[in-house]
């Protein structure tokens, strides 16, 4: 026990005595920088934050991941990521700091557990540089202080990384195990997303385990099966509760969180067929949805500034890795296995992660970019150390050179000088490549985020962003077309409207809207109008609907999960969410509306401006139309409400 102390300032004994205080030193400053002044952002996504007050207080609605505590309709992903924000509200109450410290505790934790894969094989000057190109990282800054799901599967990827090196280390079987549960976690926490790397790392690990292919194979077995526990024990409860007596499952067109997994968060999201979803373009060369597909995009104006800083480098640093192993098995000067398979890990998963993201035609936010960051900064790190070491042929200088990779312009020179020189050189290197990134670092810290799509770093153009629902066909949720283009200042909420990008040819109208055949045959064009932010809500409405809440299952209804969130959070009273996320779940229907007027479960209803992501007839639309025919519209403050207690006379 006397040595503790040491050993915890000291680190491992083979460290050098900087090892330890710069680890510390590099949590500390990355625990600063993500939770400064996090209460800026408020509730930050209203949709999650809406559904970690309702788990706060319904165990139903936690397990479920309900938007309300009435347990009406799910959020369109699994729980898992609202768990820990839940339990935070729990203990500490319902407040911003209380859901978003947990993400910023995952954004620390992420860089510690990088810091130690990269620091096993390469050392701890290898291990802190990769943890800082993390944390440094401007779409990681922005989500390790936001609330989407994101932050934990980040966190979990690495962790799976890392069991998987020590799994290759000396091939046991329960380094395999804890990267599976890792990958079943994180199933529970954005679906089919946490999978995307599990190829590359299951080939590197049939391919260059030290023990026999037999039980390799095995090895593998089990890890498949710790997957399938970890995450289809909740899958199983889901598909196997009575619906009836659970929330609708939220994004599906079927009520099946199956259904779900595999169009919408699936199959989707890379051909662009999202049934019932804001969806992007088909195939080929993209669509109006997302952007252009292919290997420039997350170079472009609206990726770039997100994660493209060192991502050349990172590519770079990658195949000089891969060369350097292939070369020293011929010369005997090889890599050490452990660094070979680091290399090919972490590149492994950043290949995968970055071809997926290219040619994806469904939705794509750039935000997304997160999952990229710690597969670049382990890259950076392992590279620069190595490459720092070594003599580097004339052809692998001019490489470097030619990709544009900042972080390794000191390389250049590391043939002519001293390794003491050639550590300064590639240090000011590193530090030269790190001001960008830096700046849009302190730029996102320094500014609020709410709202469903956010960005780090200055605000940037996005001609061209559109947004497309896609229904079943035959169904009245149809097709709508959201144009692209800055929001008109008139437009409240803080929500994009449509803009001249708006598809059919059809000028944006002025209050964000866009034309389109009022015959309902054809696309209605219409701005997002609270799709993505919800409307801020006065006292007075507050107040009214707050009155006798507790009479009633649902204290309020209104089309869309953003416009829900906003009351729900206000009053923290549970609100239905009609259509869910997009406006276009068939959640409720209009029968089981009226039935659940019928029954007194709803005390109001809010009327939003627009039915966002509504053909004409459809669910949201229909159940609007409805209640303005048959109750009196009541102004409260800036929300106009019907009263669903009192009908109006005959």
């Amino acid at each position: 026990m006397r040595g503790l102390p040491r050993r915890v300032w000291r680190g491992h004994l083979d460290d050098p005595g900087w090892a330890r205080p710069g680890l510390l030193a590099l949590l500390a400053v990355t625990a600063v920088l993500y939770v400064w002044d996090l209460g800026a952002s408020g509730y930050a996504n209203q949709f999650y934050s809406a559904a970690v007050q309702a788990a706060s207080e319904s165990w139903k609605a936690m397990f479920f991941g309900s938007s309300d505590a009435a347990n009406s309709i799910t959020v369109d992903k699994p729980p898992g990521a609202l768990w820990p924000m839940a339990l935070s509200v729990r203990l500490f109450g319902l407040n911003s700091w209380a859901v978003l410290v947990p993400e910023a505790l995952m954004g620390v934790a992420t860089v510690g557990v990088l810091y130690a894969a990269v620091r096993r094989h390469f050392g701890p000057a290898a291990g802190l540089l990769s943890g800082a190109v993390c944390a440094l990282t401007p779409v990681a800054a922005l989500m390790f202080r936001f609330n989407n799901p994101d932050a934990l599967l980040c966190l979990l990827m690495v962790c799976a990384v890392y069991c998987v090196l020590r799994g290759l280390d000396d091939a046991r079987t329960r380094w395999l195990v804890l990267a599976g549960v890792c990958f079943g976690l994180g199933f529970l926490t954005k679906t089919l997303q946490a999978w995307l790397i599990v190829p590359p790392l299951a080939l590197l690990y049939v391919l260059c385990a030290p023990t026999r292919l037999r039980r390799r194979l095995a090895q593998l077995l089990w890890a498949g099966l710790a997957v399938l526990v970890s995450a289809g024990w909740w899958v199983a409860i889901v598909e196997l509760w009575p619906k009836s007596s659970r929330p609708y499952i939220g994004g599906s067109q079927d009520n099946s969180f199956l259904g779900l997994t595999l169009g919408y968060n699936g199959l989707g999201r890379i051909t662009g067929d999202e049934a019932g979803s804001v969806g992007g373009g088909k195939g080929g060369g993209g669509g109006p949805g997302w952007g252009l597909t292919g290997l420039s995009r997350l170079f472009a104006t609206d990726n770039g500034g997100q994660i493209a800083w060192l991502l050349p480098a990172a590519f770079v640093l990658l195949l000089a890795g891969v060369w350097l192993a292939w070369r020293g098995r011929r010369t005997g000067a090889a890599l050490p296995s452990g660094q070979r398979a680091a290399f090919l890990a972490w590149g492994g998963a950043l290949l995968m992660t970055f071809l997926t993201f290219s040619f994806m035609s469904g939705i794509f936010h750039q935000y997304y970019n997160v999952a990229l960051a710690p597969y670049i900064a382990a890259l950076v790190g392992m590279g620069t150390v190595v490459l720092s070491l070594i003599h580097i042929l004339p052809w692998l200088r001019w490489s470097v050179l030619a990709g544009g990779a900042a972080a390794a312009l000191g390389l250049l020179l590391v043939a002519r000088l001293g390794r003491r020189l050639a550590w300064w050189a590639a240090a000011a290197g590193v530090a030269a490549s790190l001001g960008g990134p830096v700046a849009y670092v302190v730029n996102t810290v320094g500014t609020a985020h709410s709202g469903s799509i956010v960005t780090a770093g200055p605000a940037s153009g996005q001609p061209g962003m559109g947004m497309v629902i896609r229904g079943k066909k035959g169904s009245p949720l149809g097709g709508v077309i959201f144009g692209g283009g800055k929001r008109p200042k008139n437009v409240p909420g803080g929500q994009q409207g449509g803009g001249p990008q708006a598809r059919g040819g059809q000028q944006g109208g002025p209050d964000g809207g866009a034309g389109g055949d009022k015959s309902g045959n054809g696309p209605v064009l219409v701005g997002i109008g609270g799709l993505l932010d919800g409307p801020d809500i006065d006292p007075k409405a507050k107040a009214a609907v707050q009155a006798d809440a507790d009479d009633y299952t649902w204290a309020l209804a209104t089309v869309g999960s953003h416009n829900a969130a906003s009351y729900q959070l206000a009053t923290g009273k549970p609100a239905m969410p009609i259509g869910g996320f997009n406006g276009s779940d068939p959640s409720p229907t209009l029968d089981a509306f009226k039935e659940a007027v019928r029954r007194g479960e709803i005390h109001y209803f809010a009327e939003v401006e627009r039915v966002s992501g509504q053909r004409q007839g459809g669910y949201g639309a229909q159940i609007t139309e409805w209640v303005k025919a048959n109750f009196e519209k009541v102004k409260v403050g800036k929300s106009t409400l019907y009263d669903l207690t009192k009908p109006k006379s005959r």
